[in-house]
């Protein structure tokens, strides 16, 4: 099944109908689903399918000749090669002549790197040939840096040639229910804290009955395709995969910062700096600063893909028990009873989203949300908001804070945001949100009613009407969603 890309397909068709020449540009991080993307628009219309390979000119020139070869001739056994890109290019001009044409460059960055004259062929063969014709390329890749700059860049032989851009991310935690909708609210959030909303990682584990036996059967096992991998990603991508694994390792562990990062993997900082920027630019680490403040001293390293958070906060550490077939013994106490505490940042992450795409009639015109995090000049300590709102324009700001765990949440989480509030600005409007997967005790849910705080469960989180919390009751537990 195809799921989640209704407005992508919708803008490729449109594309598709006019007749004239394209030039689509799509990129995004690996497992993300831009293949997937584009085999359901090529399904059933005249296609040329190139994937690029990781390798020389010469291979490359051979696969391109071979998919060219099979549009012509699909019952074909024998595929002469072209003496040259430049020949193989003609052809297809000369085949888009006939009929509307897709071509399909996938991981162009590999036949980009292998060939260094192409994107300059390409140019020159859109600029004076394709742009009249009925030809609709496709230019796909995983590297996000190559594509931005070497493709959309102003430097690029491409820029301007493209007709179109689509960066395609990660689902959100709503958007990936329709893969299993028969699962728990919570279990919902689990499955997002896992895979982090993409679609190769949802297949590829499985869920069925129990999200407990997708992951012992296809991530806590030696022979499953997840168990490796962050390893096989990293032996994809990289020359030196063992440093990025120590580097990662750090990240879980602890380690935020850039020198305590190189420190903890034992390199010196510059070049620690180079694996950092390597592993942003793969969608696998992220930096963060306090929102309002400029990077600098305060500027983190975290793991911002989730699969590769949970997989390193969780397999190394039980690798004896995985490793030797036990680990279904042991599960509950080695992972299970963590899953509050790891889905805190998730949950964050959860809130965040639903401010920035789903909620309606907020108080505010958010520009951006993120946290913040800095010292009270009085007490001396470390202050950390887990959101902070920013107005596109004005002086009123929301404020908020995240708690995945089953216990109520009460009124002194409220004077503490109060406080917190504080820290970050006087002489502003605070409008404060709080969002408990536990729920509020009746104080706080009074002060809600009262207007004084917005109260969101996690089940408001994928409802589209979130109801306004009213003090817990016993019929509270039964509603339908």
């Amino acid at each position: 099944m195809f799921y989640c890309r209704e407005n992508e397909l919708e803008q490729m068709t449109r594309r598709y109908e006019k007749g004239k020449f394209e030039c689509v540009v799509i990129y995004g991080r690996r497992r993300v689903g831009k293949t997937a993307l584009i085999n359901e628009f090529c399904m059933d219309k005249p296609t040329i399918y190139f994937s690029a390979l990781n390798a020389s000119s010469g291979e490359n020139l051979e696969a391109l000749s071979k998919a060219i070869e099979t549009f012509k001739n699909p019952a074909g056994t024998s595929f002469p090669v072209y003496r040259s890109f430049s020949d193989a290019l003609d052809e297809i001009t000369a085949l888009a002549q006939k009929q509307r044409l897709i071509f399909v460059i996938d991981e162009y960055p590999y036949l980009a790197k292998a060939e260094k004259s192409f994107s300059s062929r390409l140019q020159h063969i859109i600029d004076h040939l394709w742009q009249e014709s009925q030809i609709y390329l496709i230019l796909c890749g995983s590297s996000m840096s190559f594509m931005e700059y070497q493709v959309l860049g102003y430097e690029s032989p491409l820029y301007g040639r493209r007709t179109a851009q689509l960066k395609i991310h990660a689902l959100t935690y709503r958007e990936m229910t329709v893969f299993h909708p028969e699962l728990s609210i919570e279990n919902q959030a689990l499955l997002y804290g896992v895979t982090g909303g993409i679609p190769h990682y949802i297949n590829k584990l499985e869920v069925e009955e129990s999200l407990d036996n997708a992951l012992l059967q296809n991530l806590f096992d030696t022979s499953s395709y997840l168990f490796e991998e962050p390893e096989n990603l990293l032996k994809q991508e990289l020359r030196e995969p063992t440093v990025y694994n120590s580097v990662i390792s750090a990240i879980a562990g602890g380690a935020s910062r850039s020198n305590e990062i190189a420190t903890k993997v034992g390199i010196e900082s510059g070049v620690c700096a180079k694996y950092l920027r390597v592993l942003l630019e793969l969608g696998i680490l992220k930096k963060e600063t306090p929102i309002t403040e400029k990077p600098g001293k305060k500027t983190i390293y975290a793991i911002d893909d989730n699969f590769f958070r949970f997989w390193y906060r969780f397999v190394p550490r039980n690798m004896s028990a995985i490793s030797a077939g036990r680990f279904a013994k042991v599960y509950d106490r080695a992972v299970k009873q963590y899953f509050s505490e790891y889905m805190g940042l998730v949950f964050e992450k959860m809130c965040q989203d639903y401010l920035m795409r789903y909620a309606d009639n907020l108080p505010i015109l958010l520009s951006e949300v993120g946290q913040w995090w800095g010292t009270d000049s009085k007490t001396r300590k470390q202050v950390q908001i887990d959101i902070v709102g920013t107005p596109t324009d004005g002086d009123e700001y929301l404020i908020g804070s995240c708690k995945y765990r089953n216990e109520k949440i009460g009124l002194d989480e409220l004077e503490l945001l109060r406080s917190y509030a504080a820290v970050f600005g006087k002489g502003r409007k605070y409008h404060y949100y709080i969002f408990s997967k536990g729920g509020f005790t009746s104080n706080l849910a009074e002060q809600g009613q009262l207007g004084e705080v917005t109260l969101l469960t996690l089940e408001d989180l994928y409802r589209s009407k979130p109801q306004v919390y009213s003090p817990p009751n016993p019929c509270y537990n039964k509603a339908v969603f």
